[in-house]
């Protein structure tokens, strides 16, 4: 997102957390250090840095060991892990890019789910991608794809795919005991959580993937490839859609964050009447 919106929405988030009752830990790396929990001051700083921040994934972290670094889903997990945060929120994580049986582009987020037992909350995996593809990387990795209140994966802009899932979760409650029975079996995996963007904030899918289109077009045609394509396709679909998906992205995030807090809170109700001890944020 851009300055100041990035800076406004990472504000709202945050208080969308805190007034239900979770703790917001948002992760970042400054000046070469995982930070996980920022203060107003350090949000500003990285909002205002943008583009300028390295984008890091698990391996990039070694090559940002000075800098600042904006983390990708892979990298938050990492981190959120090492100190027991088991419940993470984003807005859509990576996946298959389309043609990746041809360039075999997959982010590194779906090998982390393999291997990582966090759960990510999103709206799916961000529209500019192969969505079945990613779903099957998935199941191959392992990982318990969960769908909140459907019985169909997302599409990040739009409520549905068209890709069914084999997990339906309809409450917190239910989100909370998928993550317990998930750590408790150690299966060593995460689980991805999609949850649809609200109805009065889903884009016109024909609008979209017209955009898409274009973009894609555009990023071969100017040879953009590797970690520059995500970035360079979100911010060329804005623009093709007249800033409707920035809106768009915004509106699915802060529902991400409200439900991902009400997972936390059930899941850390749970475990207290079970007498665990693992922090929850």
């Amino acid at each position: 997102m851009p300055y100041p919106q990035n800076m406004e929405t990472a504000k709202e988030v945050e208080t969308i957390v805190r007034e239900n009752g979770a703790v917001p830990a948002t992760i970042a790396i400054l000046d070469g250090i995982p930070c996980i929990g920022l203060s107003m001051e350090e949000l500003e700083r990285l909002a205002t840095l943008g583009t300028r921040a390295q984008k890091t994934a698990r391996r990039e972290y070694c090559t940002c060991c000075k800098g600042n670094g904006a983390t990708t889903v892979s990298a938050t997990m990492f981190f959120a892990s090492m100190v027991g945060i088991p419940v993470f929120v984003t807005g859509g994580i990576g996946g298959v890019h389309r043609h990746g049986e041809h360039t075999l582009d997959i982010s590194s987020d779906l090998t982390e789910l393999g291997r990582t037992p966090i759960a990510v909350i999103s709206a799916g995996v961000k529209s500019i991608l192969d969505i079945p593809k990613t779903l099957e990387y998935l199941e191959t990795q392992g990982v318990c794809v969960a769908a909140y209140k459907t019985n169909e994966f997302p599409a990040f802009f739009t409520e549905t795919s068209g890709c069914k899932v084999t997990c339906r979760v309809d409450t917190p409650e239910d989100c909370a005991r998928l993550i317990d029975a998930n750590s408790k079996l150690k299966l060593g995996t995460g689980i991805l959580i999609a949850v649809p963007i609200p109805k009065e904030h889903s884009a016109s899918g024909s609008i979209i993937e017209s955009a898409i289109q274009k973009a894609l077009k555009e990023a071969r045609d100017k040879n953009i490839t590797g970690n520059a394509e995500t970035p360079f396709l979100l911010a060329r679909v804005n623009e093709l859609t007249g800033g409707a998906s920035l809106a768009s992205n915004i509106a699915l995030v802060k529902n991400n964050a409200l439900v991902g807090a009400k997972i936390a809170i059930s899941l850390a109700q749970l475990r207290e009447h079970k007498g665990g001890t693992e922090s929850v944020s």
